[in-house]
C-alpha cells in the first residue's frame, strides 16, 4: 500500500487537486466572475496536461480519474448554460404527448401548464428568448429529454441527474469506440484521453448538459465502422449522430473522396457512397417521422433560419460584420450577411470534397477538422 501511494503520490495529488476545482466550478462559480471562471480553466488545463503526459499508458487510472471528474458535477445545476431547462420543458412535454415542435414555451396559457411539473420555473429559467421559440432539437435528444422527464418528471435536479449519466455513458462509448478507430489508424490509443480529460469536455457536456457528446458518440461509432468497411452500420450510426444534432450534415460531402479512395472503380464508388447516403436519411426520416407535418417543418425551418441569421453565436465575425455595416451602409447588416454565411461554408466544404484527395481514414478525420473548424469560426 505505502509503496502504491509512494508510485502514484504525485498523480494522486493532480487528481485531488482537479477534483476541488471541478468542485469549485460545479457548486460555487458566479457565471459572471470572470476571473474566477479564468484562473479555474487555466488550472485544470494545466493539471490536464501533466495527468497524461506523465501517466499516458496508464489506462485505467486515467479511465477512473476522467469518471470521478464527471462525477463531481453530479448533484450541480448548470450554471454556465440555460439551455437545460429547454431540454426538461421539451422531455416533459413528450411525456404528456405533446409535441414540442409545434408551440414555444411563451403561447402556453396557465391552464395548460397544469399537467406539466414545474412549468413556470422551466419557463424562467430557460429564458425570455429561448421561450420565444419552437424547439430546434433533432429526435434522438427529444427522446433522451423524454426518459428525464419519464423517471424525474417532478424535479429538476433529477432530470439534470438522468441528461448527466446519459452524457457521461455517452463519454464511455466515445472512449472504446476512439481508443478501437485510432488502433485502426495506427495511432496511439492514449490520444483518446486528450477528450476523455479534457476540462472543456467535461465542463461542457457533463457540467452544462449539452448534447454533442451523445452527437459525437455516434459519430466516433460511424468512423469506426466505416473504416472496418461495416458500411450499414457506419451509416444507421451517422444518421442517429445528425438525429442528436444536425452538424454531422456537414461531414457527408467529405465521404466522396474517402469512397472514391476505398474502391477503384468509380461506379461502384458512386453507387456505395449512394447506397450509404440513402441509409443515413433513411435512418433520419424515420426518427423525425412521429414528429411530422405542415406546422412541425414551418417551425422548424423558421428556428434554424434564425439560427444563422439572428443569433450571433461567434462574436469575433458577427461584431466585424455588424462594424463594416455601420461603417458602410448606416445599420446592421447580420440579416443580410447572416443568409450567405451558410453558402459560404457549403462551397468551404464543397472544395474540401472535390479539391482535396483522402487516400485513408486519417485524411478524413482531417478534412473534418478543417470543415467543422470553418463552420464554428463563421458561426
Amino acid at each position: 500500500m505505502n509503496t502504491l501511494l509512494q508510485t502514484y503520490r504525485i498523480p494522486l495529488l493532480m487528481v485531488l487537486a482537479s477534483l476541488v476545482f471541478y468542485w469549485s466550478f460545479a457548486y460555487q462559480l458566479e457565471r459572471s466572475d470572470f476571473i474566477k471562471l479564468l484562473s479555474l480553466y487555466a488550472a485544470l488545463f494545466f493539471l490536464f496536461y501533466k495527468l497524461i503526459q506523465t501517466n499516458a499508458g496508464n489506462y485505467k487510472f486515467l479511465f477512473w480519474t476522467g469518471i470521478a471528474f464527471r462525477a463531481a458535477f453530479l448533484l450541480a445545476i448548470p450554471n454556465l448554460s440555460q439551455d437545460f431547462y429547454r431540454f426538461l420543458w421539451d422531455g416533459r412535454l413528450l411525456i404528456e404527448g405533446i409535441n414540442p415542435y409545434l408551440s414555444t414555451p411563451n403561447s402556453f396559457a396557465l391552464t395548460e401548464m397544469k399537467g406539466i411539473y414545474q412549468a413556470q420555473q422551466l419557463i424562467n429559467g430557460m429564458g425570455a428568448l429561448n421561450a420565444s421559440h419552437y424547439s430546434n432539437y433533432p429526435p434522438v435528444s427529444q427522446f433522451v429529454y423524454a426518459i428525464a422527464a419519464l423517471f424525474a418528471g417532478s424535479s429538476i435536479l433529477g432530470s439534470v441527474i438522468v441528461l448527466r449519466l446519459v452524457l457521461i455513458a455517452a463519454d464511455i462509448g466515445i472512449l472504446l469506440f476512439g481508443k478501437k478507430l485510432l488502433e485502426k489508424l495506427n495511432l496511439p490509443k492514449h490520444y483518446i484521453f486528450w477528450f476523455f480529460l479534457n476540462p472543456f469536455i467535461i465542463i461542457e457536456l457533463t457540467g452544462n448538459l449539452h448534447f454533442e457528446g451523445v452527437m459525437v458518440f455516434f459519430l466516433v461509432a460511424a468512423l469506426y465502422f466505416m473504416v472496418v468497411k461495416k458500411w450499414l452500420w457506419s451509416a444507421l450510426f451517422l444518421g442517429l449522430s445528425v438525429s442528436t444534432k444536425l452538424i454531422p450534415l456537414l461531414f457527408l460531402p467529405l465521404l466522396l473522396p474517402y469512397f472514391l479512395s476505398r474502391f477503384p472503380d468509380k461506379i461502384t464508388a458512386f453507387k456505395k457512397l449512394s447506397l450509404y447516403y440513402l441509409t443515413v436519411f433513411g435512418t433520419v426520416l424515420l426518427l423525425f417521422l412521429p414528429f411530422l407535418s405542415e406546422a412541425f417543418i414551418q417551425n422548424f425551418s423558421k428556428t434554424i433560419s434564425l439560427w444563422f441569421v439572428n443569433f450571433e453565436f461567434n462574436a469575433s465575425v458577427y461584431y466585424l460584420i455588424r462594424w463594416i455595416g455601420f461603417e458602410t451602409v448606416g445599420w446592421n447588416i447580420i440579416g443580410t450577411v447572416g443568409k450567405i454565411l451558410p453558402v459560404v461554408v457549403v462551397l468551404f466544404v464543397m472544395y474540401l470534397s472535390f479539391f482535396r484527395k483522402t487516400k485513408n481514414g486519417s485524411q478524413l478525420l482531417i478534412l473534418m477538422l478543417f470543415g467543422i473548424c470553418f463552420y464554428h469560426q463563421i458561426f
